[in-house]
């Protein structure tokens, strides 16, 4: 038998791996990249689960262009919402310290400058936020939903609202095998977890898929998309030894508050040293 290898010509290129949709860059040329709109409004209607009739996606202008200074913190896109509703939707990789507060804190910004010096406060426009985290969140671990929706309730009469103006909307991407339904929310949200696995009667879904396709085939992107991970992957670095470190502090503080109630109630400094673990140098000096 003869087997006749076929080599590849000069034109021809090898298909890549698709990009992960998490990855904050990439999610933002798929959802937030002018020319997707239709894309973004199909995801934020699944979102917000209500009908929209246009958006209109802010300028890249915030994306730098070759994004080699890969210090850039945030990476989200902000959607006018048939006219007048200010969507702000973020992908959050990184388990940021107080990102409830964070969030709540863009929308309320977002709500402000909505309207300009001296202008009357009936032309405030609604803003919601929109946040995909693909971690659980500690505050929401007794949600037994992987999707969360807050706005002003009244505390006793839950179904008051004082106003709709402020909403935060919350997709917790761990919690979806768990909690998963059939919803167009849930098309979206498999997409997101697993690019390769779509269902192929959403037709959003399957353009999402083809500019996912395109972005990962350009080397341009996938440089820095893999920029932007390595900027990921250190921050999680640099959180993780600040805990070690914030632990190590803690447990050096309380040896050392521990050997000091020990001297002060006249215990053997031989005994403080074989309960605290603390050197006798070290115990003295106290």
């Amino acid at each position: 038998m003869i087997i006749i290898k076929q080599e590849k010509t000069k034109n021809e290129k090898v298909k890549k791996d698709l990009l992960n949709p998490q990855n904050d860059y990439v999610f933002k040329r798929i959802f937030g990249h002018q020319g997707n709109e239709s894309i973004a409004k199909s995801f934020i209607s699944a979102v917000l689960n209500q009908n929209i009739t246009d958006v209109v996606l802010e300028s890249d202008s915030c994306l730098p262009k070759d994004m080699l200074d890969d210090k850039v913190g945030i990476l989200d896109i902000k959607v006018k919402i048939d006219n007048h509703i200010n969507c702000d939707v973020e992908m959050q990789v990184v388990d940021k310290k107080n990102i409830e507060k964070r969030i709540l804190f863009y929308c309320s910004k977002m709500y402000a400058q909505s309207i300009t010096a001296g202008t009357d406060y009936i032309h405030l426009e609604k803003s919601i936020a929109i946040l995909i985290s693909n971690y659980e969140l500690e505050s929401l671990k007794e949600i037994k939903k992987y999707v969360s929706k807050w706005n002003l309730r009244e505390e006793d009469y839950k179904n008051v609202i004082l106003t709709d103006d402020i909403e935060i909307v919350i997709i917790e991407l761990p919690k979806f095998k768990k909690y998963m339904n059939d919803t167009a929310l849930a098309d979206w949200v498999k997409f997101i977890i697993n690019p390769k696995v779509i269902d192929m009667n959403n037709e959003d879904v399957k353009k999402a898929k083809k500019v996912l396709n395109e972005i990962s085939q350009d080397e341009h992107a996938r440089r820095l998309a893999e920029l932007r991970e390595k900027y990921i992957m250190d921050q999680k670095a640099t959180e993780a030894a600040g805990y070690d470190k914030g632990y190590e502090n803690g447990i050096a503080t309380n040896k050392i508050e521990t050997a000091k109630k020990l001297k002060a109630k006249g215990v053997d400094i031989n005994i403080i040293h074989e309960t605290t673990g603390l050197s006798i140098d070290e115990i003295n000096k106290l």
